[in-house]
């Protein structure tokens, strides 16, 4: 039997056939019709071994018995086009503009607030808002230097974003190692078609390090910070300091003396000038922030805002990494670009809002309801599928708290060719860009494909059970 034998998206938007009607995307469909069910399943399983004895994992805080897992990988991949991937690209690039312009504002005239366009309590009283970083200027006025936006693509075939990722997005190390996979796999699936390579991100990600390096530095050094080996992204941590070249350390190899930074080395202190931190806001530094911390550096943040050092991402961008701020975001697009949203948002009401929470309770059996804090898919209410205790329970948080919640129609997110026990069945997919800046804007081709491996799952997260495909960008 043929992989694609009795493949049927239905009316949904299939990202391989190029939406509903069958159009083939090039050679690419005739090619995985020619594999049997049975090679599939074969090197699928192939795949996962090496994946297993790479150490490809992440991990489940929430699973007491089974922590590290293997990232769920599916052979067949989703493909963009080359006018696809411009739109996304585009919208990708105007969308961290805006975010770093934002960000800027928030923590110096704060103009957008005087002006209306967006609540004051919505920015001041967020919980990752830090009114440290009040007056403190950066390089390039650059906050978000490593972006992931979530996008998803509609019935008809819009891409629309589901939320941005200004913090300390992971993932990427998933898309380089799915295209490592699918070369040693699939080769001859690859052969020939044209797709844009994946392996610069690295040194892209280093070259942006280096763009905002204190600037009477000649030979800046650059480190990776990681709170260590039980965080999730470990791996991801270790693989992107290889791919970059530079040290991997953690809180307690670095040491602060008169306000500048050194790394400890068997040498002695050797002078660290630039950081690529995977550590949260309130854990950097035990004197500014979270005095309980064992994973930061005392005395960091002094050092940062002294501009002896700096730090990727910015301290204070998880005021603009919020559910609630999402939903502004056209507005913030539309005031600080004077543009409207090449990619626009998944319709949003905003429920401490009056009317966006009237809208929400009259219709919460139709709505995605979403707490503006939470993330990896927790605490989501997928009002078609919920129960009435369910609905019930939701709506008395709705009216205790309804700033703490937005809602969303649910979209008929697109599906992807995806290899399950009864065969090639479709699947929901999602999208993550990876975007780097210092002094420009760089996107990564392509990005994280999430695929939701449950049976009419719309819930994509690792943590809820979804997988990842390689994503293909044509060239042409």
């Amino acid at each position: 039997m043929s992989a694609l034998a009795g493949y049927d998206p239905g009316h949904l938007w299939c990202e391989l056939l190029g939406g509903q009607t069958g159009r083939s995307r090039g050679p690419i469909s005739n090619r995985l019709d020619a594999f049997s069910l049975e090679e599939l399943r074969r090197r699928a399983e192939a795949a996962e071994r090496e994946l297993y004895n790479l150490g490809i994992t992440f991990t489940v805080y929430s699973d007491k018995d089974a922590i590290d897992r293997i990232l769920p990988f599916d052979l067949i991949p989703r493909v963009l086009t080359a006018a696809e991937w411009q739109h996304l690209e585009r919208g990708v690039i105007q969308r961290v503009t805006a975010l770093n312009a934002f960000i800027h504002d928030i923590y110096h005239d704060r103009r957008i607030i005087a002006d209306g366009v967006i609540p004051a309590d919505l920015v001041l009283g967020n919980s990752n808002y830090r009114p440290e970083m009040v007056g403190v200027d950066i390089p390039h006025n650059t906050y978000v230097h490593v972006c992931g936006i979530d996008l998803v693509r509609d019935e008809a075939g819009r891409f629309l974003v589901l939320e941005d990722n200004a913090r300390t997005p992971s993932g990427v190390s998933y898309v380089i190692e799915n295209r490592h996979m699918m070369q040693r796999a699939f080769p001859e699936l690859l052969k020939g078609i044209g797709v844009r390579p994946v392996d610069s991100y690295g040194p892209k990600l280093l070259a942006a390090m280096l763009d905002i390096a204190p600037k009477h530095i000649a030979d800046p050094r650059v480190v990776l910070l990681s709170p260590g080996v039980f965080n999730s992204a470990y791996f991801e941590h270790i693989f992107l300091a290889r791919e970059m070249g530079v040290p991997l350390v953690e809180g307690r190899d670095l040491v602060v003396i008169d306000d500048r930074v050194f790394m400890k080395t068997t040498a002695g202190l050797a002078p660290v000038h630039s950081i690529y931190r995977r550590i949260d806001d309130s854990f950097l530094d035990p004197r500014a922030f979270n005095p309980a911390s064992m994973l930061g550096v005392p005395g960091l943040f002094q050092a940062y805002k002294k501009g002896n050092v700096v730090l990727a991402n910015a301290v204070g961008t998880g005021a603009a990494d919020d559910k609630a701020v999402y939903a502004y975001m056209p507005r913030i697009i539309r005031y600080y670009l004077d543009q409207e949203a090449i990619l626009p948002n998944v319709e949003t009401h905003i429920c401490r809002e009056p009317e966006g929470l009237a809208y929400t309770l009259a219709n919460l059996e139709h709505l995605v309801v979403k707490p503006v804090g939470e993330s990896g898919g927790y605490g989501i209410v997928i009002g078609p599928k919920a129960s009435r205790q369910e609905l019930d329970d939701l709506r008395v948080k709705l009216k205790a708290d309804p700033a703490n919640f937005i809602s969303q129609p649910v979209v008929g997110l697109s599906v992807s060719p995806t290899l399950t026990e009864e065969g090639v069945r479709p699947r929901h997919v999602d999208l993550r860009p990876f975007a780097i800046t210092g002094k420009e804007t760089w996107v990564l081709p392509g990005g994280l494909t999430r695929v939701a491996l449950k049976k009419g799952s719309l819930v994509v997260n690792s943590s809820q059970g979804g997988g990842s495909k390689d994503t293909w960008v044509l060239e042409a």
